[in-house]
């Protein structure tokens, strides 16, 4: 007997906890207790039932193989290595939209302006060399904070860091408009974004015109009138933003007074690589927004629903674009 039309296929290759596919599986089983759901490989499947994938890095083909597949579910927010794959089907993309990874973001975003603000890199060195020797502080609304990407997670962490009182200014591709946030948008508007920032959090997507976006001609252009003495960045966006010789160089150089990366070209950030030690730089492992499998299989459970409704799909990837 064939199974309804409404299978679902799990493509995920993880390697950390959050990305077990067994866990993925179990909760994807709770929220579709009436459509099939399959963790590939499987051999019991006919790849010609399955109208559904939600997927985490799979690799290149293996959506192909799918004839009647239907809609595609990014189980993460950046989408880059998905597209990538030469041999996608042309179908609609899902990207991940929910209020759990928005507030983990902001949290991190929050902890780590907060972290550069209040002094946190000398504090820790102070207390590990057994210094008692404060620094004047000063106030948060003397500290500009930019964030370049104003969809939903920039901002979020836009209106958080307004109410601890910091200067919120942000950058975009297209025109955005957020109550108490001074907004750029295009290229005319980049260097007036970055002439008044002192701290830097970089939210973008990674497509062909921001790769490498991080760079020291940018990196130059940023405010050196703060308290802070030098800029500070905070990416937690994709790796392939920050072009990482010139980066380290304008750490080395004073160009940056700092930086927070939790994310790399290479990931995991191998051993060897002079970040891990910088007195610089605090390395987080790309965990700023953890994805939620509950809140995420959900997500696309109502997704599928809505499809099989005849409604439109939410959050749907402009190819063209890239996000």
């Amino acid at each position: 007997m064939s199974r309804p039309r409404g299978t679902l296929a799990l493509l995920i290759h993880g390697g950390t906890d959050n990305w077990s596919p067994e866990r993925w599986k179990t909760r994807f089983d709770a929220v579709c207790a009436d459509r099939p759901v399959f963790l590939l490989p499987d051999e019991t499947l006919d790849p010609a039932e399955v109208r559904y994938a939600a997927v985490w890095k799979p690799r290149p083909g293996e959506l192909a193989a799918f004839a009647n597949l239907r809609v595609i579910f990014n189980l993460g927010a950046g989408v880059d290595a998905l597209i990538a794959d030469a041999s996608l089907p042309k179908l609609p993309i899902v990207r991940v939209a929910v209020d759990d990874l928005t507030k983990r973001m902001t949290e991190y975003v929050v902890l780590h302006v907060l972290a550069h603000h209040r002094q946190e890199i000398y504090l820790r060195e102070s207390q590990r060399e057994k210094r008692w020797e404060p620094k004047t502080q000063w106030p948060a609304g003397a500290i500009s904070v930019g964030i370049m990407g104003l969809g939903n997670l920039g901002a979020d962490a836009a209106e958080a860091l307004k109410i601890l009182g910091f200067k919120v200014s942000g950058w975009s591709r297209s025109e955005k408009n957020i109550s108490g946030v001074s907004c750029f948008h295009g290229m005319d508007g980049l260097a007036p974004f970055l002439k008044k920032t002192n701290i830097l959090v970089c939210l973008l997507p990674l497509t062909a015109e921001t790769r490498h976006i991080l760079n020291r001609s940018l990196l130059s252009m940023l405010d050196r009138d703060s308290p802070l003495g030098a800029p500070v960045l905070i990416n937690a966006g994709r790796g392939g933003l920050q072009n990482e010789a010139e980066l380290l160089a304008c750490l080395n150089d004073g160009t940056l007074g700092a930086a927070t990366l939790d994310v790399f070209e290479t990931e995991p950030l191998p051993k060897e690589s002079p970040f891990w030690t910088h007195r610089k730089v605090l390395i987080t492992p790309h965990n700023a927004a953890d994805t939620d499998p509950d809140a995420i299989s959900k997500y696309v459970a109502v997704q599928i629903e809505r499809h099989e409704a005849g409604q439109t799909l939410q959050n749907v990837v402009d190819m063209r674009r890239g996000y």
